[in-house]
């Protein structure tokens, strides 16, 4: 039986991603600029990620005044109940900024420093994802109702389809195209998307069979990261950690473990 509390979480959660994803996919000026940069020149900052952060932290003083929140745009607050939320407004601003369709509103609640809920809308694609623990990971989309999301059945490596994303550092993104380009020969391919997030669900949806990224932040994962392990992913960092800024990896059981080797190997982890 799900717990009062995460169904509460839950329904919040989505209901906060609908009405960010909507201003986002429905607000978007003509002629919108960069607002600011933050690690480098080309990682940018829209007037909209701020207005969706605005609005998503918003809903939730409003409802849950006591909760902590952390999110990209600089919401900070600790909170006194125990529940953290973990807000990516936009995942996928560059994406956003040129008009290109994958992006999303990411949103995850913890508990007691256990993530417990998971939301991920992408408006384009007319699809969300969510997962509360232990409950399976579902999404809504072009098809009737909800369906569950499963990985899919573990490939070969040399068969395996796997995405990544590069960080907006000169120096580190000279470093992960050393190592994709080690890898490109012993997979099938490698995608590159820009949204962490949709990579995460994509992977929980059966589109694709593993992903490795260097320098994400906990709103960039949190939520997908959830929603990839209800629908049987693996995930972690390196070996026998958790995901983290040094790396997170994801996979199918049977791609999880030797996608994580390899990256071990080649240093995915460092300059």
């Amino acid at each position: 039986m799900t717990d009062p509390l995460h169904t509460d979480l839950l329904d919040l959660a989505r209901e906060a991603t609908r009405r960010a994803g909507a201003l986002l996919r429905d607000g978007r000026p003509a002629d919108l600029a960069v607002a600011a940069t933050k690690s480098s020149p080309i990682d940018v900052v829209t007037e909209m990620d701020i207005a969706a952060e605005k609005l998503i932290t918003g809903l939730i003083a409003e409802h849950r005044p006591d909760d902590g929140i952390l999110g990209e745009e600089g919401a900070a607050t600790e909170g006194t109940s125990g529940v953290r939320w973990v807000i990516d407004p936009l995942d996928g601003t560059v994406n956003y900024l040129y008009g290109l369709p994958t992006w999303a509103v990411s949103i995850a609640a913890e508990q007691d420093g256990e993530t417990v809920v998971g939301v991920v809308t992408a408006p384009m694609r007319g699809e969300t994802f969510h997962a509360v623990l232990g409950g399976g990971a579902w999404a809504t989309g072009a098809w009737d109702g909800e369906r569950r999301l499963a990985v899919r059945p573990a490939p070969p490596l040399d068969q395996a389809l796997v995405s990544t994303g590069f960080n907006y550092v000169a120096e580190v993104r000279a470093h992960q195209a050393e190592v994709a380009q080690r890898l490109i020969p012993l997979l099938r391919d490698i995608r590159r998307g820009g949204s962490a997030a949709v990579d995460l669900c994509d992977l929980a949806a059966g589109r694709l069979d593993g992903y490795y990224e260097r320098g994400l932040h906990a709103w960039d994962m949190a939520a997908g990261d959830l929603i990839a392990r209800e629908a049987g992913a693996l995930t972690g960092g390196r070996p026998g950690e958790r995901p983290s800024g040094d790396l997170a990896v994801a996979g199918t059981p049977g791609v999880f473990e030797p996608l994580q080797r390899l990256l071990e190997d080649f240093g995915a982890w460092h300059d």
